[in-house]
């Protein structure tokens, strides 16, 4: 090892959007090199454009129409964090390829729930323009993509120093109820016509496991409680029988055996989720500065996405 765990542990809390508790032990074999840290620096990315050229397409999309209200092709929102921002424009395509889907990505790195709630601008990593409520007024989607990994260690000013280390219950008690004030404001921001809120649940934390696994457990309830959706994308990049267990690699799925460039060690047959230097993120390139879409083919993401497009695509078809 050539540097010891905690100091990797440290230095991924500077990580962009990094937000694994800080002071626990690994569970399940995270990379022995500690990840190198960057100066996070938090902005929107463009929106998204509404429909795609063809290079824009991902490998095996079909043209298949989707259907949102009255049989018209969905629109999407996506909000979050680091994971958002490296996901978002691949998340895109897929939904422009599979569901004809207009899409719209306005995702902060470093973020937790609270830092899309309005009322909490000066306290707060989004702007207020980027709240979820202002979006959905402005935007009127039909669903909202919440992709947030529940960071931990303190670093949006909202949380107010609530962190899963210091205090795990309140820090749980806190992300619960921003949870809900979030429901609430994205439901009352279009009452004649509220978008359905999908919530993503999360891959795991080699970390802190039994706190990703809680975290969930919040989404489950919430999107219960507000009629809202599950995308448990991250099953997508989870061991087969081993939901909440970390691994760099996983054996090559279906579609990756079809499109043998997402099988990244074709003869081994399997495929790398992370780098060597960044348990958390799935950009196979590393993170930088300024944070940004992925820029490089990585199975993990493209994982997530399609799990993600395929929970809205049967929602919206059933509608």
């Amino acid at each position: 090892m050539r540097k010891p765990w905690v100091v990797g542990v440290a230095l991924a809390a500077v990580l962009l959007g990094a937000c694994g508790d800080p002071s626990s032990a690994p569970a399940a074999g995270p990379p022995s090199a500690a990840p190198e840290a960057s100066a996070a620096t938090h902005q929107r990315a463009a929106a998204s454009p509404d429909a795609a050229s063809a290079e824009d397409s991902s490998p095996g999309a079909t043209s298949s129409p989707g259907t949102g209200s009255a049989g018209k092709p969905p629109s999407v929102l996506y909000l979050g964090d680091s994971l958002a921002m490296e996901n978002q424009e691949v998340f895109g395509r897929e939904l422009r390829g599979e569901l004809r889907a207009s899409y719209t990505s306005a995702p902060y790195s470093g973020t937790t729930l609270c830092d899309y709630l309005e009322g909490t601008a000066e306290r707060s990593l989004v702007p207020a323009a980027d709240k979820a409520a202002a979006l959905v007024r402005s935007l009127r989607p039909d669903y909202v993509v919440l992709q947030f990994w529940g960071n931990a260690w303190g670093y949006t000013p909202c949380m107010g120093g609530v962190t899963y280390d210091a205090s795990r219950e309140r820090y749980l008690e806190r992300y619960a109820a921003d949870a809900r004030r979030l429901t609430e404001q994205i439901t009352a921001a279009d009452v004649a016509r509220p978008p359905r809120i999908v919530w993503m649940l999360q891959g795991p934390d080699p970390i802190t496991p039994d706190r990703i696994r809680r975290v969930n457990g919040l989404y489950e309830k919430r999107a219960a409680a507000g009629g809202g959706l599950l995308a448990d994308a991250g099953k997508a990049v989870s061991p087969a029988g081993a939901r909440h267990t970390w691994s760099q690699y996983l054996p090559c799925n279906a579609y990756e055996r079809v499109h043998p460039e997402y099988c990244t060690q074709r003869d081994r047959d399997r495929t790398a989720l992370h780098r060597d230097d960044d348990y958390l993120h799935f950009c196979l390139a590393p993170t930088t500065s300024t944070p940004k879409p992925c820029p490089v083919r990585s199975p993990g993401i493209l994982r997530m996405a399609r799990e993600i497009t395929r929970v809205i695509g049967e929602h919206a078809r059933a509608r």
